[in-house]
């Protein structure tokens, strides 16, 4: 079972990922210094969703996870949807984070795209090693994980800042305020993660107690390192901070071999992201095999405490397939995080949505749901064509779930009859 700590820190893992590596760059190369603007939105988004998320797994815990929350608010098909989108995000999602972590080690020791394919395909296969030994195995390696990477990314941070410049932020919005929105819509990918550890919301001890307490922890970590990197990246750096902000951070602030530091640092950062993912997709994914949004098959495992290894393999199949196609057809990792990020937007349009059906009504969780749910409309706005991709697997999750109704129709359970809380 999970305690907080753990709990904190695959949240911590999930949220705190490759974006560390990336974003700062991309973001600032779209909007300029204005780019804090929308890492700030962003940091003070996942307040409200995070918060919003926990108190779903408090009150429903259930290896389901924002599915269960939509079908207990809305019914199988949103179930569907949810549950689709999200574990097949997971697949496409994973290769470009390692091959970000891959990069980052190519430049460090030589090879190139060899190296950096190498890695990206030896990462996913550590993660999927990791999960066949259960959420306990997982839980205690990301704990160890988030202790390195805060330690790591707080001295990148302390160390660099006393070379900031004030004149690094003008021109403060030299692509204009509108540029701001689209910086917004990729770091979606650095902030997509509060849902994840809610198909984890079972095992942990007690989680009503335990679940918002470790969101309550990997908020203030997540906001203070995300924020300091950025920050930092432009002050120090200048509004073009270059492709490996990190890097150069600790160059100035530490020195030494500062290329094998910055890839320690990617791998572990990968590591930990796909750690916390592949273990609330193969949950995800058993859940939607019991429930028959996926075919029976995948079921075994997703009760509190078992391993869900079916699942867990098909994850990391499609994975390996999502890469292999990147490899071969040469698409670069922006396309796979746009893909990505309008999969984990939609799951958040339908998850706080859920969450304004399911929780007491004008309280301050309910108040948060609503301001994460208008949030998410904008987001899903803001994706731009890459919302196709994602409409295109909820068609399939819809056209299963039809399917799959009429051959293998499971047995009403009352507690999955669509609710409304009411006043």
């Amino acid at each position: 079972m999970l305690n907080v700590p753990q709990g904190a820190a695959l949240s911590i893992g999930a949220v705190l990922g490759t974006g560390v590596i990336a974003l700062p760059a991309l973001a600032a190369q779209t909007a300029g210094p204005a780019s804090l603007v929308a890492w700030a939105a962003l940091i003070a988004l996942s307040v409200p969703l995070a918060a919003t998320f926990a108190a779903l797994g408090a009150r429903f815990p259930d290896s389901g996870g924002v599915a269960t929350y939509a079908r207990k608010a809305f019914g199988e098909r949103a179930a569907a949807v949810v549950g689709w989108c999200f574990y097949l995000a997971v697949p496409v999602g994973a290769p470009a984070a390692a091959l970000f972590a891959g990069a980052y080690v190519a430049a460090a020791l030589g090879g190139g795209t060899r190296t950096e394919l190498l890695t990206a395909a030896g990462l996913m296969l550590a993660v999927t090693a990791g999960n066949l030994g259960g959420v306990r195995v997982s839980g205690r390696l990301q704990l160890g994980l988030a202790l390195l990477l805060v330690t790591l990314l707080l001295t990148a941070t302390a160390t660099a800042l006393p070379h900031a410049k004030a004149e690094h932020l003008q021109p403060f919005a030299p692509h204009g305020w509108w540029a701001v929105g689209s910086a917004a819509a990729l770091l979606v990918w650095g902030f997509a993660g509060w849902e994840a550890v809610t198909s984890l919301a079972a095992d942990f001890r007690r989680p009503e107690r335990d679940l918002p307490r470790a969101t309550a922890i990997a908020l203030v970590v997540v906001g203070v390192l995300y924020f300091g990197i950025a920050a930092a990246s432009i002050l120090v750096l200048g509004p073009a901070p270059g492709d490996a902000p990190l890097a150069e951070l600790l160059a100035r602030g530490v020195g030494g071999q500062v290329k094998v530091l910055t890839a320690v640092a990617a791998v572990l950062l990968t590591l930990g992201t796909m750690n916390a993912y592949y273990a609330g997709a193969a949950k995800l994914g058993a859940a939607l095999g019991r429930d028959a949004a996926l075919p029976a098959w995948f079921g075994r495992g997703s009760g509190a405490g078992e391993v869900p290894r079916r699942s867990l393999a098909v994850v990391a199949a499609l994975g390996g397939v999502s890469l292999l196609l990147a490899t071969l057809t040469g698409t670069g990792t922006r396309p796979l995080v746009l893909l990505t990020s309008g999969a984990f937007v939609l799951v958040y349009v339908l998850g706080t949505a859920a969450a304004l059906r399911l929780l007491p009504r004008r309280t301050p969780v309910w108040w948060c749901a609503a301001v994460a749910f208008a949030a998410s409309l904008g987001l899903l706005a803001l994706s731009g064509w890459y919302v196709l991709g994602t409409a295109a697997v909820a068609g399939c999750a819809l056209a299963y779930q039809k399917f799959s109704a009429k051959k293998f129709a499971r047995p009403v359970d009352p507690a999955d009859v669509p609710i409304d809380v009411g006043v």
